[in-house]
């Protein structure tokens, strides 16, 4: 079955970065437009960024343009979201979903705090 695992999450304080990661599995990877969201406590799931499938085209939201940067290893059936300048509002689980399916991971909890 389709599967999700993302990690990378944690502790870090305003200003820093952390790289989180999505490998996926069950389905050809390479096939599928790929997106990873977040959802703060008490707020909705939000999406975040955006990947075509050869990984020549990505689209950001506002809120994190020019400080996140998607990327994707297809050989490596591996997504990941390269995140800087975090702030105390990009606190969230963060979750990877792959275009056409409607399985999500357990999330990767990111903390932004000093």
């Amino acid at each position: 079955q389709v599967r999700f695992v993302e990690s990378g999450g944690g502790v870090v304080q305003p200003g820093g970065s952390l790289r989180l990661s999505c490998a996926a599995s069950g389905f050809t990877f390479s096939n599928s437009a790929m997106s990873w969201y977040r959802q703060a406590p008490g707020k909705e799931r939000e999406l975040v960024a955006v990947i075509s499938r050869a990984g020549g085209t990505t689209n950001y939201a506002d809120s994190v343009k020019g400080r996140f940067t998607i990327s994707r290893d297809n050989a490596k059936n591996t997504m990941y979201l390269q995140m800087s300048s975090l702030k105390p509002e990009d606190t969230a689980v963060y979750y990877c979903k792959a275009q056409g399916f409607t399985s999500w991971g357990q999330g990767t909890q990111v903390t932004v705090s000093s």
